[in-house]
């Protein structure tokens, strides 16, 4: 006997009468993706940059990581701090407002003189592209109220994230060979503008109908334990892992590691609900999306620098040499969506899992001149487990959730991406940066190897998660949270589960 829908949550109030054909819905749908599409390109766009930013602005390789991590940091920090106060103060206000810190953010960082400067201003980017992702999607799951639709709506949410970090490091390389390295953050500018003016027309202004409380110690905590702890893995081999700045920073992020879990059981509405966690696929695509981000921001940042250090490319010819990645992402990206939407998440998660630790398995034989076949297919393969794992992370983190708290829900799932890819650039690229012996030439590939074996096993965890979190007993756990958050449960088709008998519900 299937259990009995639990009533669904009043609809949010909204400043403007929306349209809601199916016409205007795709709209939203386009606008909110166009978002999306500028923040994931910015993940990737500046990686194959790297290289010519270092010697036009002299940088250290910690420098190097601090202009990808400076980014990412800053997105994990705030993601979930901007979804709540989108919920209260109105989500398409929060969007304008993202749009129009990411384009000045952008521009500044085209303007920027020296390496603090860059650092700095990605910081800022990072503020506007913090209220973008997770107000977006919380817009969606407003906008697409049937349980299927917004399945695949979301489907196509998570492709995106695919298809944008596919093309950054193509796009990328032409635009550095082209017009230098500050045009690729001058591009945001029109397209962000572009969507400003396209929310302002069409996007209905929304609220939660209770919002949640703001939580300021958790978030201080957060930024505490993401910042504390990514700058002493990165600054660890320049100032010594004893050194008294090390140690103190790893002690504040051990202490708010500690602490954060401690406060949000004391708080009545905290920054991240401990009950969300409960639900196995919920967990599941939290640590999926860090895995997973972890080999993105790993894979991008190594190969960058073998491809132009170690073989002397150039941008564009970089860039070329991942198409194989680029192609397969963009196939498998919105084919992901559809899977999930029909068939459910494990079989993506299996297959990416399987993907990116054969990739990273054949890389760990690379040398200075590794031929053409090995690269190709290891990148083919990176593309195709990386290519489907997206729209189960996103579906499997607003599944079960009220309407209510989409946009925190959400939030988690876009943090847990950041702070993996954060995690990828810091670990793996200090692990093989502080190993070269000799000149990059001839000492970066063989100690590439450390890092090669790391993404092998972030593929093996994925595989894993993807068995465990999907199954019957992952089912019920789904089902319970979900009553408990006064959700409807899961849709069959949406998220992968099943629905439960009554008993099971408390």
């Amino acid at each position: 006997m299937p259990a009995p829908q639990l009533p669904a949550p009043p609809a949010p109030p909204t400043t403007a009468a929306p349209d809601t054909g199916r016409r205007h819905r795709l709209l939203v749908l386009a606008i909110c993706c166009l978002s999306l599409f500028i923040v994931g390109l910015d993940n990737t766009v500046v990686n194959i940059a790297l290289p010519v930013i270092q010697k036009d602005l002299a940088a250290p390789a910690s420098g190097l990581q601090w202009i990808i991590d400076a980014y990412t940091l800053v997105l994990a920090s705030l993601l979930m701090l901007f979804g709540s106060v989108a919920d209260r103060f109105g989500r398409r206000r929060v969007f304008q407002i993202g749009l129009a810190c990411f384009a000045l953010g952008s521009l500044l960082c085209s303007l920027a003189p020296g390496l603090e400067w860059l650092v700095a201003f990605r910081a800022l980017q990072a503020v506007g592209g913090s209220m973008l992702n997770p107000v977006a999607i919380s817009i969606i799951a407003n906008t697409f109220t049937d349980p299927g639709e917004r399945a695949r709506a979301i489907g196509v949410w998570g492709g995106v994230v695919g298809i944008s970090m596919a093309l950054g490091p193509l796009l990328g390389g032409f635009l550095v060979d082209g017009a230098g390295w500050p045009s690729i953050f001058l591009i945001n500018v029109p397209v962000a503008l572009l969507a400003m003016l396209l929310t302002a027309r069409h996007v209905p202004e929304s609220r939660a109908p209770r919002p949640r409380r703001l939580d300021p110690v958790g978030q201080v905590l957060m930024i505490v334990l993401l910042g504390c702890g990514t700058a002493a893995i990165i600054e660890g081999p320049a100032n010594g892992w004893t050194s008294p700045l090390i140690l103190a920073l790893a002690a504040a992020a051990v202490v708010a590691l500690i602490a954060f879990p401690l406060w949000e059981r004391r708080v009545a509405e905290p920054l991240v609900d401990p009950r969300f966690f409960a639900s196995a696929p919920f967990t599941g695509a939290t640590l999926t999306a860090v895995c997973a981000f972890a080999a993105l921001g790993g894979f991008l940042f190594l190969n960058t620098l073998y491809l132009q250090d170690v073989r002397h490319y150039s941008p564009v010819e970089a860039g070329l040499w991942t198409l194989p990645m680029a192609g397969l992402l963009l196939v498998c990206a919105p084919l992901s969506g559809r899977i999930v939407g029909s068939r459910g998440p494990r079989l993506p998660l299996v297959l990416s899992g399987l993907g990116l630790a054969a990739s990273g398995l054949l890389l760990t034989r690379l040398t200075a001149d590794s031929p053409a076949a090995l690269l190709l297919v290891a990148y083919a393969l990176f593309g195709f487990g990386f290519g489907l794992v997206n729209a189960p992370i996103t579906n499997a983190a607003v599944s079960g959730m009220p309407r209510s708290q989409a946009g925190v829900a959400a939030a988690v799932a876009s943090t847990s991406r950041q702070i993996g890819q954060s995690l990828g650039v810091a670990v793996i690229g200090t692990v093989v940066t502080s190993a070269v012996v000799g000149p990059v030439a001839t000492g970066f590939a063989p100690a590439s190897h450390a890092g090669w074996w790391i993404l092998v096993g972030l593929g093996g965890a994925i595989l894993g998660l993807g068995l465990l979190t999907t199954g019957s007993w992952a089912t019920g756990t789904a089902i319970r949270v979900a009553a408990r958050l006064g959700a409807e449960p899961p849709s069959v088709r949406g998220s992968g589960v099943r629905e439960a008998p009554p008993e099971r519900l408390p």
